[in-house]
């Protein structure tokens, strides 16, 4: 193992250099530096007030995260046509990567949706990856998982949003157990820590009598589902401009699954949407 310093995130306090056991840490000016007689003990990565000094494991995992870039959103369609958490998750998207400097990119599944693709870009979306075959038309679990997770493993996002709803409850953990990372179930706030760009994920605990707020510093994407009526939708604006990229739906992802939907029963009487009420 061995142990190196972030020259630009030492503050020169030396206590590297007294914590040392072998002497090993000399100071050159504003700078700690390692000499030949490190042993990789760990001692001045334990004791490093600022945490500049890191080990190998520690800068394998910095570098692998350096390599995910983005804000991406799920976005839902039911019947041809995108939900409205899905909007206001986008809406909440377009800040967060205002403050990351990055962008926004949308996902969304399901067949003759090049409309629907538009008028993401529409409310906030710099790229929308569009992914379309007639299968994909109804949710089905696995196959969504198969091309989502490709996806990520391609592109890399840094950060991915999902609608507490019915779809993305069942979708979101699932594909977060296949891409090895963690998931902030309802959450209600979303923001990025300005020191150190983590998204913080805040959501109600212990039955609502308090909030918790959820760091994501070692996997990515960093992933969330939000709870619907939370965030705010910005107006759409017909004259953005943004790309569509189309991506292939493989036989096999479409294949790979257990789950055949053969016909589906919309329900004619008229209902509310309770998820998107506002008072209940």
């Amino acid at each position: 193992m061995g142990v190196y310093i972030e020259k630009e995130n030492c503050i020169g306090c030396g206590v590297c250099a007294s914590s040392c056991p072998y002497g090993a840490i000399v100071m050159e000016g504003s700078n700690a530096a390692i000499t030949d007689q490190c042993t990789s003990c760990g001692a001045c990565v334990d004791n490093c007030p600022v945490e500049a000094i890191i080990n190998d494991e520690e800068k394998e995992v910095v570098n692998t995260l350096d390599a995910y870039k983005g804000v991406w959103i799920f976005a839902e369609q039911r019947g041809g046509n995108i939900t409205n958490t899905s909007f206001e998750i986008l809406g909440q998207a377009r800040n967060l990567a205002d403050d990351l400097d990055v962008k926004v990119s949308a996902v969304l599944l399901g067949n003759g949706l090049e409309d629907k693709a538009k008028e993401l870009i529409a409310y906030g979306a710099d790229t929308v990856y569009l992914i379309e075959n007639p299968v994909l038309e109804n949710y089905v679990t696995e196959t969504y998982c198969n091309i989502i997770e490709k996806l990520i493993n391609k592109f890399k996002p840094e950060i991915f949003l999902f609608g507490a709803t019915n779809i993305g409850r069942d979708l979101a953990p699932r594909i977060a157990a296949r891409v090895n990372t963690g998931l902030t179930a309802d959450c209600t706030e979303l923001s990025i820590d300005q020191d150190t760009k983590l998204l913080k994920q805040t959501r109600p605990a212990f039955g609502g009598n308090l909030m918790a707020t959820i760091l994501c510093p070692n996997t990515r994407p960093q992933m969330a589902t939000v709870r619907p009526g939370v965030m705010q939708k910005i107006n759409p604006d017909p004259s953005r401009q943004g790309s569509i990229v189309r991506e292939n739906c493989d036989d096999e992802d479409i294949t790979n699954t257990r789950t055949v939907v053969k016909e589906v029963f919309r329900d004619v009487k008229k209902v509310i949407n309770l998820e998107e009420a506002q008072i209940i």
